[in-house]
C-alpha cells in the first residue's frame, strides 16, 4: 500500500519571521521561496520535512536582504539552504499540535518545537484535497551562529537574539 504524500501548494502558502530592532519595533521579514512535504496516513504519524532558499529572504530592504545573505548572518553562498527534519508530532487537542523537530541554518542543527494549528480539509474547484496548517514558534539565532549584532549607546543591541516564526501552509495531496 502506498503511502500518502502532500506536498506544498507554493501559491497559497507563506513563511515569516519577525525581530525586534532597536529594541523597540520588530523587523518582518519572509522567505519566497521555500518547499516542504509530509508523507504519512495521519498528521501525527507523519514524516514532515521543509526546505528553504536562504537567498530568497526578502524584508522590504535590499540593503538588510544582502547584509542578511552575507557572512555575518546566513552566509547564503557557503549555507544556500535551511533545513527541518519533523521528529514527533504530538496532539494538543483535535486542531492543536506540537511538531519537534531539528532544524539546521548556516550547517549548525538543533532541536526546535512549533506550535501548529490544524485549519482543516477540502477540495478545491478542481477536485484537489488540500489540508492547511498555520504554525508558529522562536528561536534564538545565536544558537545558529546567526550572531552579528551592534551594540547601542542607550543600552540593548540593535537585533534581538529571538526571532518569531510564523507560517501559512497549504498542503495538496497526490495521487
Amino acid at each position: 500500500m502506498a503511502t500518502t504524500k502532500w506536498v506544498l501548494d507554493t501559491a497559497h502558502s507563506e513563511l515569516n519571521f519577525k525581530v525586534k530592532h532597536l529594541m523597540i519595533s520588530n523587523v518582518k521579514g519572509n522567505f519566497k521561496d521555500f518547499s516542504a512535504a509530509f508523507e504519512g496516513e495521519d498528521f501525527v504519524n507523519s514524516k514532515v520535512t521543509a526546505t528553504v532558499d536562504v537567498a530568497s529572504i526578502f524584508t522590504r530592504n535590499e540593503d538588510r536582504d544582502n547584509h542578511l545573505r552575507s557572512v555575518d548572518f546566513f552566509d547564503a553562498e557557503l549555507y544556500p539552504n535551511i533545513t527541518f527534519e519533523g521528529t514527533s508530532i504530538s496532539p494538543k487537542d483535535e486542531e492543536e499540535f506540537t511538531l519537534v523537530g531539528n532544524l539546521t541554518i548556516k550547517g549548525q542543527t538543533k532541536e526546535v518545537k512549533l506550535n501548529v494549528e490544524y485549519g482543516g480539509i477540502s477540495k478545491d474547484p478542481w477536485g484537489n484535497e488540500k489540508l492547511g496548517f498555520s504554525i508558529q514558534g522562536k528561536i534564538n539565532r545565536n544558537d545558529f551562529g546567526l550572531s552579528w549584532n551592534a551594540a547601542l549607546e542607550t543600552g540593548g543591541v540593535l537585533v534581538s537574539e529571538e526571532v518569531k516564526i510564523e507560517g501559512e501552509l497549504q498542503f495538496v495531496k497526490q495521487a
